[in-house]
C-alpha cells in the first residue's frame, strides 16, 4: 500500500486551525502554502482544490497566483508542524502494519504481505486507515494498493482527494495504460517531450514501445520507464532505520556564465562523480537526490527526486541528475551547480531489479575498479572521454565530511 496525504501542507495547516479554533477551513477557500507575498520569489507549496480551480499550479510564483486569484489566502510555511503531523501519520499506521517506509514527509509505504489472514483483504485495511487518518488526525490520504511499491504509489494517483483506488496486474491495461506519459513516475517533463518525439503519448504506448528505439533516446534509462510502463518494479519496503539520514552533497561556482545544456551536463556529471566517489567509499546507497542552480542574477533554483531503489552507481545517478536539471531549467545563465545526495548504510538497502541485476553488477564492478585506480594514482589518472578536451575538470567539488541530514528533504519556498 501506498498512503499519501492529500495536500499535505496545506491539510496539515488547516486542522491545526481548525484545532485551535478557526472558523474557516483553508481546504474549502482558494488558498495556498508559500513564500511571504511581498518577495516576488516566493513559490505556491501547496493549494487547495479551490485554488486550483482558478488555475493556480504547485511551483508557480505567487505573484503569478494573484493574479489568477486576488482572493487567495496565503499561509506560511510550518515545516516544525509537517514534521509533527509526520511523525503522527507514522505512529498510527504502525498501529495495524508493522512494516512501514517513510518515503517522504507525506508519503508512506506499508506491506502488507501475509497479513490478509488476521486483519482481512487489503482494500478493507486500506479503508479503515483512511478513516481513521480523517477521525483521528483531521486531515485525508489517499490509499493506493498494489503488487508492488510502484503500482500503489500510481495508484494513489489515479483521482484524489480521500480515495481508495486498486492497481492489481489485471488492471494495469485498464487503469494506467491510457493515462498520459507524463503521470508516470520518474517522466518528467523532458522525457515526456522526448517520448513525444516518439510519438508515445500514453503509458501504453510506452509500455509496449521498441526496446532499441528507446535505447537510442534514453539509454540506460529506457529500461526504467519502459519496466515501470507495464507495472514492473521490484525493490521492498524498508522498515525505517534509526539511524540519522546522512547527506553528501558537492557545488562548483562557475567563472563563466553557463547557458548550453551540453557544457551544464559536464559539470553536472564532474560534482556527480564525486558525490559517487564518497557516497561508495563510506560504504553507502543514495536514495534521494537533488540538484540547485543558481543564475549569473543570484535566484535560486531546485529539484529533488526520491528513488524506488537505493542505488552508489554513478551513470544511475547521473542519469536522476540530468533530468532534474532538465526539469529545474529555463534557459538561464547559471553560475553555481551544485548535487547532493541523501545516503543510507549499504547493509539491507541494496535492492537490485531482476531485470537489470546483471547490467547494474558490471557498473558497480566499473565503479569499484575506477575507484580504486584513482585512490592509488590520482583523480585524474582516468577519466571519462567527455573531460579529455581539458576545459571541464572531473571530479569537482570537495571530499569533505559527511554532513548530518534533516529528518526530511530540505524544502524552499525561494526560487
Amino acid at each position: 500500500m501506498h498512503i499519501d496525504v492529500n495536500s499535505a501542507f496545506l491539510s496539515w495547516q488547516a486542522a491545526y486551525e481548525l484545532q485551535k479554533g478557526s472558523k474557516q477551513d483553508l481546504r474549502d477557500i482558494p488558498s495556498v502554502v508559500g513564500g511571504s507575498t511581498d518577495d516576488r520569489r516566493g513559490i505556491v507549496l501547496a493549494k487547495s482544490i479551490t485554488a486550483k480551480s482558478y488555475g493556480v499550479v504547485t511551483g508557480e510564483p505567487l505573484w503569478k497566483s494573484r493574479q489568477k486569484c486576488p482572493d487567495l489566502v496565503v499561509v506560511p510555511p510550518n515545516y516544525q508542524l509537517y514534521k509533527k503531523c509526520s511523525k503522527a501519520l507514522g505512529e498510527l499506521l504502525q498501529r495495524y502494519i508493522p512494516n512501514i517506509q517513510r518515503f517522504s514527509i507525506d508519503e508512506f509505504f506499508v506491506d502488507y504481505t501475509g497479513m490478509e489472514k488476521d486483519y482481512g483483504n487489503p482494500v478493507d485495511m486500506a479503508y479503515k486507515i483512511k478513516d481513521k487518518v480523517k477521525e483521528e488526525l483531521g486531515f485525508t490520504v489517499n490509499v493506493g494498493i498494489g503488487s508492488n511499491k510502484l503500482t500503489a504509489k500510481m495508484a494513489g494517483e489515479l483521482k484524489k482527494p480521500d480515495m481508495v483506488h486498486t492497481l492489481w496486474p489485471g488492471e494495469i491495461k485498464t487503469k494506467l495504460w491510457p493515462l498520459p506519459v507524463r503521470e508516470l513516475y520518474m517522466v518528467g517533463k523532458q522525457t515526456e517531450k522526448k517520448l513525444k518525439e516518439l510519438n508515445i503519448y500514453t503509458i501504453g504506448e510506452l509500455a509496449v514501445a521498441d526496446d532499441k528505439l528507446l535505447k537510442i533516446k534514453f539509454k540506460s534509462y529506457a529500461s526504467l520507464i519502459r519496466s515501470y510502463a507495464n507495472g514492473i518494479e521490484s525493490s521492498k519496503v524498508q522498515r525505517d532505520s534509526k539511524l540519522p539520514a546522512k547527506g553528501i552533497g558537492n557545488s562548483s561556482t562557475i567563472k563563466f556564465d553557463v547557458v548550453d545544456k551540453e557544457t551544464a551536463y559536464k559539470i553536472l556529471l564532474s560534482l556527480t562523480e564525486t558525490v559517487a566517489l564518497r557516497i561508495r567509499s563510506g560504504n553507502y546507497y543514495c536514495n534521494l537526490i537533488s540538484v540547485s542552480l543558481r543564475t549569473s542574477e543570484l535566484q535560486t533554483y531546485s529539484h529533488q527526486r526520491k528513488l524506488f531503489s537505493p542505488t552508489n552507481i554513478t551513470n544511475e545517478i547521473f542519469d536522476t541528475v540530468k533530468e532534474l536539471f532538465d526539469e529545474s531549467w529555463g534557459g538561464e545563465k547559471i553560475r553555481q551547480f551544485g548535487v547532493r545526495a541523501c545516503v543510507v548504510k549499504a547493509d539491507g538497502y541494496e535492492q537490485l531489479s531482476i531485470f537489470d541485476v546483471v547490467d547494474k553488477e558490471k557498473q558497480n564492478n566499473l565503479d569499484q575498479i575506477v575507484d580504486s585506480i584513482r585512490e592509488k594514482y590520482g583523480k585524474t589518472s582516468i577519466m571519462r572521454g567527455v573531460f579529455a578536451d581539458k576545459v571541464h575538470k572531473p571530479l569537482l567539488g570537495g571530499t569533505g565530511d559527511i554532513e548530518d541530514a534533516d529528518d526530511y528533504p530540505s524544502i524552499s519556498s525561494n526560487l
